[in-house]
């Protein structure tokens, strides 16, 4: 475990005026509970349809339920600190939110990866997409995005708690990460700082390339589709370039470049730990007609 002085950490927050965070409260409550709402509807939908078989949904599936313990590992504690005169956590809980944030993140980048894969397979290997992508195949691939964010995250915690710890504790984010942490080690953290944002930035660097690969390769193979085959192509690959910009374009700005202040930080992070895992079901299912069909034969059986 780390060696440390200190037992609890104070986090400042991500605005000083109690006006405000009452605002930040009453706009991010809903967020949080339309992401739980929408995954979680996701995450219900395909498992109990019939219709929803084919790979492409169960990595669907699983993206939705990453999201919501993606979102959870740092919301519910944010929103409930935006009422807190003093908001703290121990540093054990700091070192558990590390690592349930990183693993369930780089478990997203791998599940978008794999997406981008079926959707490839899908559209240049036709004939032979069944044969490729078999159930047994999809739920191997899932197991190995959560096995390598498990490894990911183990890394950077590891790395973290060989550190010595002595003060000040204050932890100026609105969450534990591992920059903002390391700031009050008391000892020269560059070697460690540049190894956690080597093992983050070149995952999502690297797995950004794929995946931007991957959709030049899908586009340029559908000048062969006729034009509703295009069209239907286009909307579903559509959704998926959206969430990985959406995903990537923060993750990247983050973890590949020297932090600065935490200022800027801060506010990238809300983007992509509030915002981005609600409007992912949103992209999904507004594109989708058999997610949208599905989920209203569920509401009617229900009804």
């Amino acid at each position: 475990m780390a060696r440390a002085n200190m037992t609890e950490l104070i986090i400042t927050g991500l605005f000083q005026d109690p006006e405000v965070q009452k605002v930040c409260f009453v706009l991010f409550l809903p967020v949080y509970l339309a992401t739980v709402l929408g995954n979680g509807l996701i995450v219900v939908t395909v498992n109990i349809s019939k219709t929803l078989r084919s790979p492409m949904y169960i990595f669907l599936s699983s993206l939705s339920l990453v999201e919501i313990g993606y979102s959870s590992t740092v919301v519910p504690k944010f929103i409930s600190d935006l009422l807190a005169k003093v908001k703290t956590i121990s540093l054990k809980g700091c070192l558990a939110q590390i690592f349930f944030f990183h693993f369930l993140g780089v478990a997203e980048i791998f599940l978008l990866v794999v997406m981008a894969y079926d959707r490839y397979v899908a559209i240049c290997k036709p004939l032979h997409y069944m044969s490729i992508m078999s159930h047994q195949v999809c739920h191997m691939l899932v197991g190995v995005s959560w096995l390598g964010g498990f490894l990911h995250s183990l890394i950077q915690v590891l790395i973290t708690t060989q550190l010595p710890f002595c003060g000040p504790n204050v932890i100026d984010h609105y969450f534990c990460d591992l920059q903002p942490l390391f700031k009050l080690a008391c000892t020269d953290t560059f070697v460690e700082s540049v190894t956690v944002m080597a093992n983050s930035g070149l995952i999502a660097l690297c797995s950004f390339l794929v995946l931007v690969s991957s959709y030049v390769i899908i586009l340029v193979n559908l000048r062969k589709y006729s034009a509703e085959g295009r069209r239907k192509a286009l909307s579903t690959c559509a959704s998926h370039i959206t969430v990985v910009i959406l995903f990537f374009g923060p993750a990247i700005f983050l973890y590949m470049r020297p932090s600065s202040t935490f200022t800027e930080d801060k506010l990238v992070a809300v983007f992509y730990t509030v915002i981005t895992p609600m409007l992912n079901p949103i992209i999904y299912t507004l594109r989708n007609t058999e997610v949208k069909n599905a989920m209203r034969k569920l509401w009617v059986k229900k009804t």
